[in-house]
């Protein structure tokens, strides 16, 4: 093309990514960010003269809401039970997967990647009526096996449990697949060279397969905590943040405010609170990684 200097190519080839980020992206946070200090609702859809700006009003009621405070602790708990355990599950089939027969390897792949393309309205409903505690299939096996029925989802902390457990079924596969990859971008030399020095299958393990490792575990340890940050669609379907407020994230108080009672203002507040908390979060996870790189 004339007139089109290489210095310029690159930002012409970017510039579609960059305008839909923008647009779909930088652009509601900033919107959001403006209704936050506004008391908008319904009214002031219909009229914006109906809008007023109300500073930090919306901020200090949500931090100041029990039932904000009571989806952090939730949100916390999600994130605290549910990053490690996905980390860590995923890591082993990965490493299980990776070393079994070509033909094995290739089947189980599949099976373990289903759950993360299914939709996720229709697998939380599927789940819902196995945790029925009346004619669920879950608590019917534990009858025949002798045990009491188990409250799935009307007991607070069994509750949380059980959307998790629902959570790490769907997020495994994928996370599997990225741990994988990583596995056999792994140099086979060096366990050769380790098995010539006498080391055993463990300290391999320990010594050459988790440090080369180290970023495949960074980022699905940051891409997991991040989503577990914005759990909603699970307590949406299951459980509707209930009972008494226990299953109850931070994204999902944010929806019930914003579109169950149209408080569009206190809603963005919230929004942008978690908003915060995850670009703090994401910012010390990788400082700590830059040091773990430097050393």
């Amino acid at each position: 093309m004339k007139g089109f200097s290489n210095s310029k190519a690159p930002y012409f080839f970017i510039a579609p990514t960059l305008i839909l980020l923008t647009v779909f992206s930088l652009l509601p946070i900033f919107i959001a960010l403006i209704i936050s200090f506004t008391d908008m609702d319904l009214a002031g859809l219909a009229d914006y003269s109906n809008i007023n700006f109300i500073g930090f009003k919306n901020y200090i009621s949500v931090l100041q809401d029990p039932i904000f405070i009571k989806s952090i602790t939730n949100t916390l708990f999600y994130v605290i039970i549910g990053v490690p355990c996905v980390v860590i599950l995923s890591l082993g089939i990965a490493l299980l997967i990776n070393y079994g027969a070509s033909r094995v390897f290739k089947v189980f792949r599949v099976i373990y990647y289903l759950p993360s393309v299914t939709n996720v309205v229709a697998v939380a409903v599927v789940w819902s009526y196995l945790y029925n505690p009346a004619f669920g299939l879950f608590n019917y096996v534990l009858e025949t096996a002798g045990f009491d029925k188990v409250p799935w989802l009307t007991d607070p902390l069994i509750a949380k449990i059980s959307l998790i457990l629902l959570a790490l079924w769907r997020a495994v596969g994928l996370n599997m697949i990225i741990f994988v990859a990583a596995l056999q971008g792994i140099p086979k030399t060096y366990y050769e060279a380790a098995q010539l020095d006498g080391a055993s299958t463990w300290k391999q393990m320990i010594h050459i397969t988790v440090p080369m490792l180290r970023f495949a575990i960074f980022f699905v340890s940051i891409t997991t905590m991040i989503g577990w940050l914005q759990f909603f669609e699970e307590p949406f379907v299951m459980t509707q943040g209930g009972p008494l407020d226990g299953t109850t994230s931070v994204a999902l108080f944010i929806y019930n405010n914003g579109f169950k009672l149209s408080n569009f203002g206190y809603a963005a507040a919230g929004s942008f609170i978690l908003f915060v908390a995850i670009i703090i979060i994401t910012l010390i996870q990788f400082r700590f990684q830059n040091k773990d790189t430097d050393m």
